[in-house]
Formats: structure tokens, C-alpha cells, sequence
């Protein structure tokens, strides 16, 4: 029995390669986080939930968006960066420093954006509720991630 447990443990370190969604799902979320290079990754997309991984180059942004209709959860797992959020792309009057370990929740409709105001790689996981993009989708570059949305 332990030595099943010893590798279902190393598989859930390695397995990041596809989406997991729609199936039970284990992982040390710090270490995938951590361990991603793409600008976006699904890991888990299901019908009503999404996690994404995100790695923010130094002084470059997420990119200012709304979604109107889901909630959103980010992770801080290293690096940091400025949030800003508000009712009116105009009017972004909520502006927090956050760092590692800090956690940001987006409600539905308000814009925002996360800037690495950093000089290392700002490293975050993303929940949304219900889920935002494809499953599988993988944008290795913020022009990737831009490209696909138009």
C-alpha cells in the first residue's frame, strides 16, 4: 500500500502536460505553479470550475479585462505586482500591492488587471467560476493569449 502511495505522489508532481478537468485531480498547486513557463495553462477545466496557471514576465500585465458573468480567485505564488479593479475601465479605484501567498477575488463584472511591477517572474494560479477559456488551452506568450481572444 505505501509504495502505491510513494508513486501516485510522483505522478502528480510530473503530469501537467494536459487538462485534467472532468476528472479527479490531485496536485502540489505551488510547484505546478511555480513549474510553469506558459503565460496561460488550463490544468483542470470542468462544467463549472477552472484552474489556470499564469506566468507574468517582469513589468508586463495580465491585460485589462472584464467577465461579466463568473467570479474570480488569483494566487500569488511567488513574484509582485499591483491589482487593480473597478466598475468602469476608466475608473480602476481599488489598487492593492500583493505579493506572494496573497489571494485576489475578481466578482463578476468588475474590470481588472494584475501588473509584475517585480523583477522576477510574478507566478499565480486562477479559479474561475464557470470556467473561461477552452479546455486544453495553452497561450505560451501574452500575444498568444490575445491572438486567440479576437
Amino acid at each position: 500500500m505505501f509504495g502505491k502511495k510513494q508513486n501516485h505522489n510522483a505522478k502528480k508532481q510530473t503530469n501537467l502536460h494536459k487538462d485534467h478537468g472532468a476528472e479527479p485531480f490531485v496536485i502540489n498547486i505551488e510547484k505546478a505553479t511555480k513549474d510553469n513557463d506558459n503565460f496561460r495553462k488550463a490544468l483542470w477545466t470542468g462544467d463549472h470550475l477552472q484552474l489556470t496557471l499564469m506566468s507574468i514576465e517582469a513589468g508586463e500585465d495580465i491585460g485589462l479585462e472584464k467577465h461579466p458573468n463568473l467570479d474570480q480567485f488569483i494566487r500569488i505564488e511567488q513574484g509582485q505586482g499591483t491589482v487593480w479593479m473597478g466598475m468602469s475601465k476608466d475608473d480602476l479605484r481599488y489598487a492593492k500591492h500583493v505579493e506572494d501567498d496573497d489571494a485576489i477575488f475578481i466578482p463578476a463584472g468588475y474590470w481588472h488587471n494584475l501588473k509584475n511591477t517585480g523583477k522576477k517572474t510574478l507566478k499565480l494560479y486562477s479559479i474561475y467560476a464557470p470556467p473561461e477559456h477552452p479546455k486544453g488551452t495553452v497561450h505560451k506568450t501574452k500575444a498568444d493569449a490575445m491572438e486567440a481572444e479576437h
